[in-house]
């Protein structure tokens, strides 16, 4: 898996972890989703797409199949 997507992967991690911890308004929050923001960006301009950073899981696809 390449480094931008794991990086990308991390940020967005660290960042539902602080919203669940402190809160969506708290300073630490706000930077880590500005990360999380910065290498997803980073990620899409080197190439990669969204589904590269969301992996799904066998359920997933099988709601997606039946909707």
């Amino acid at each position: 898996m390449p480094h931008l997507i794991q990086a990308a992967r991390a940020a967005q991690h660290r960042a539902a972890r602080a919203v669940h911890a402190v809160g969506l308004h708290h300073p630490l929050t706000r930077l880590l989703l500005a990360a999380a923001a910065l290498a997803a960006v980073q990620a899409w301009e080197a190439g990669h797409r969204v589904a590269d950073l969301h992996l799904l899981h066998p359920h997933d696809h099988e709601r997606r199949s039946r909707a």
